[in-house]
């Protein structure tokens, strides 16, 4: 076979592989979704990003949709997301993401964690970061502000849980390698993103927390090529829509 009959048969074969992926996938995904939900927004970005057809299950915290008996078993610990494939169901955020990028690694606009191991290493570590260090820093101020009447909140927890947010967020102003967070845009980003834009929503309830003053210019920038992504409007939490 010459080479350019090669070139052409891998170039058959990838088209075949990414065809079968994208059959296989096809309206067998349904995604379990909270709206506002950092783990659950994460992997609605993902999905989009890999481009594969699912069905889009969005439950209302308020109603108690986790609390139905359906959706304990699918999860017993009553938690967003949930993706359901061809009758596998997965919980967890990070897991979901690994997954789909792993069953489908041809679909839609590219990895979700690199193929090389140093790299792949690099967008788990900032996913773990953001979970571990920034997720914590701001989760007693959001619960504060999000879950409690004003009159009840804990001043003095709100203004430590600003200042250890202000350190985190000044880490990843740091760590940024280009335009996305390890230099393409990964599952990393998909995390980071959603957890920021919850946490500004915060000066919605307080504008004297003045959150929106914690993010430098290189994640301001960032996440304006995020929000310029041609999914990112479809992912948009429907109860921010209005404000």
């Amino acid at each position: 076979m010459t080479r350019e009959g090669i070139d052409g048969f891998h170039d058959r074969w990838r088209l075949d592989a990414g065809a079968q992926y994208l059959q296989e996938a096809l309206m067998s995904m349904m995604f379990y979704c909270g709206s506002g939900s950092p783990p659950a927004w994460r992997v609605w970005l993902g999905l989009e990003h890999k481009q594969l057809p699912y069905e889009l299950k969005m439950l209302s915290f308020s109603a108690g949709d986790l609390k139905t008996e359906e959706f304990t078993q699918l999860n017993p610990r009553q938690k967003v997301p949930v993706l359901v494939e061809n009758g596998f169901v997965l919980c967890e955020s990070v897991a979901i993401l690994e997954y789909l990028d792993e069953r489908h690694p041809v679909a839609g606009r590219g990895r979700l964690f690199p193929d090389d191991a140093r790299e792949r290493a690099l967008v788990r570590r900032f996913i773990q970061e953001t979970d571990w260090y920034l997720g914590m820093a701001m989760g007693r101020m959001l619960r504060e502000i999000f879950h409690k009447a004003e009159e009840e909140w804990d001043r003095a927890l709100i203004a430590d849980s600003r200042g250890k947010l202000a350190a985190e967020l000044a880490h990843f102003e740091r760590q940024i390698r280009g335009d996305y967070l390890t230099g393409v845009l990964s599952a990393a980003d998909f995390t980071l993103y959603p957890m920021i834009a919850l946490a500004l929503r915060a000066d919605l309830k307080d504008p004297a927390l003045a959150i929106r003053t914690l993010v430098g210019p290189k994640l301001t920038a960032w996440m304006g090529r995020i929000e310029a992504l041609p999914y990112f409007a479809r992912t948009l939490p429907p109860h921010w829509k209005n404000n």
